[in-house]
């Protein structure tokens, strides 16, 4: 079943609403946008009602709710992209936002918008209700579950932290062209925080998930509140003991899920279009050539049901697609918003994301992944003499123009005589995208989606993503730490 908002949170601009907007009214819009003489135009529309919960030393620190509401205009002309936004949809100040978008373009024919032509779209995120329409308590609930639980683990976690965000999102999207589109995106993230102390170490640990759910996230397995809440306070309880870190070249086994956000950082980013087309990139006119070890397919995938990245369509009315990006090491694709797709002469590829109606569509990832390849976990971990394995990561530094990466680890472990031993703790790992690709010597067939919890940031804006990776072996890479 398709998500569909409830009248209390529908969009004032959705069908059968006070200020519907309709084809006609949107295709007057693009006219007034065009007026100039810019080649293409397109609105959108938005609608987001969000709330969010947290609770700190077993009290209720926040509860929070907010709506925002408006129109972003775009006007290209050429290479050059004129942008104006309204929170207002009154028909003078959208007439008047199309009007200054138009201002990028002078002279020339003014092009006409074609009629609009309703996009039929998938839908990889049904959500029969939404968790705001539940009760606020219901979410209280869940805070204090996952704090109770992550408390009863052991008497030496002594401080819990937990927070529930949510939000429902619609946009209408309506282009030059004749594509017209419209999406409702529920969106939920979970979080816990655990510190524990002993003998006068502290350590935190923290666990969290979520993706385009309603509540029903929390009766799969392994998800519930309690479930973050113990998870959380394993982590916290394990880095007490943990060994400050070695340090130089050595192998590293990447676990499955969560290490996809290095992937990420070091490698999507440098697939994205915009950067190769301004050649800014690494990987910068190398299709068709080798970039990583055969061993590696790399995809972005903006269909994965019910993913934190997932989209039914991109915020340019282009369709949520899947994107082989590297196919076994050969650099195959980039990923695309219009303004990349049109120079490359290639069609959308579904990557056109923005963090509001403030903002200007760019290429962004969804879902970026590492398939699985043909070695068991056990199989890898029992290779290394003497190594790393990371299992999860906290921020990361990286250089978009060459790759190079910093990222520090929040839960590794010691591999000795290829069995995990020690914790460790102030682990770094210090590295070049593209080489570490081409470093990767086996590859686990245990691939797993990360929970929901990732958060993407380019100029400025922010968008929901999702990763996912087996196990990697890299062969060699550089750890920071404090002894040799």
């Amino acid at each position: 079943m398709p998500t569909v908002a409830p009248p209390e949170l529908t969009a004032p601009f959705a069908p059968g609403g006070e200020n519907a907007i309709d084809a006609a009214l949107a295709q007057r819009l693009l006219s007034i946008a065009l007026e100039s003489g810019g080649d293409s135009a397109d609105l959108y529309f938005e609608f987001r009602v969000t709330a969010d919960y947290s609770l700190q030393e077993e009290q209720v620190k926040t509860v929070g709710r907010g709506v925002t509401l408006g129109l972003g205009v775009r006007v290209v002309k050429g290479d050059a992209t004129g942008y104006a936004y309204t929170e207002d949809l009154a028909w003078e100040r959208m007439a008047h936002a199309a009007r200054i978008a138009g201002q990028i373009a002078t002279g020339g024919g003014a092009a006409r918008p074609v009629a609009a032509h309703t996009v039929e779209l998938p839908d990889f995120y049904p959500v029969a209700r939404p968790s705001l329409v539940e009760a606020p308590a219901d979410k209280l609930a869940l805070l204090r579950a996952a704090d109770r639980a992550a408390r009863a683990a052991d008497p030496r976690i002594v401080k819990v932290e937990a927070s529930f965000v949510e939000q429902l999102k619609e946009i209408l999207v309506f282009t030059s062209d004749g594509t017209m589109a419209r999406d409702v995106l529920p969106l939920l993230r979970f979080g816990v925080s655990a510190v524990a102390e002993q003998g006068g170490k502290r350590q935190g640990g923290s666990s969290g998930g979520g993706g385009r759910y309603g509540l029903d996230y929390f009766a799969q397995a392994e998800k519930d509140a309690a479930a973050h809440g113990r998870e959380a306070a394993r982590i916290a309880l394990a880095m007490l003991d943990a060994r400050e870190a070695p340090a130089g070249e050595m192998p590293v086994v990447l676990g499955p899920g969560d290490s996809g956000i290095l992937l990420h950082e070091a490698v999507g980013h440098g697939l994205e279009a915009d950067f190769n087309r301004k050649e800014t990139s690494n990987y910068s006119g190398q299709l068709g050539q080798l970039v990583a070890s055969p061993l590696c397919t790399v995809v972005d995938d903006g269909t994965i049901g019910s993913s934190r990245g997932s989209i039914n369509v991109d915020d340019e009315g282009s369709p949520g697609r899947r994107n082989v990006l590297i196919e076994n090491g050969i650099l195959v694709g980039y990923m695309h918003d219009r303004m990349s797709a049109r120079h490359y002469q290639r069609a959308p590829s579904g990557n056109g994301r923005r963090e509001s109606f403030r903002s200007m569509p760019l290429p962004r990832m969804t879902n970026t992944l590492l398939l699985a390849g043909p070695h068991g976990h056990d199989e890898i971990v029992a290779s290394v003499k003497r190594g790393i394995y990371a299992r999860r990561f906290s921020g990361g530094q990286v250089n978009i123009s060459n790759g190079d990466f910093v990222f520090s680890l929040t839960e590794s472990y010691l591999i000795e005589d290829g069995k995990l031993t020690a914790p460790l703790k102030g682990v770094n790992l210090i590295g070049n995208g593209p080489e570490v690709l081409r470093k990767v010597d086996m590859l686990g067939s245990d691939y797993q989606l990360s929970d929901g919890i990732w958060t993407c940031g380019k100029d400025g804006q922010s968008v929901p993503v999702g990763v996912g990776t087996p196990s990697v072996r890299i062969a060699s890479i550089t750890v920071g730490g404090t002894q040799a």
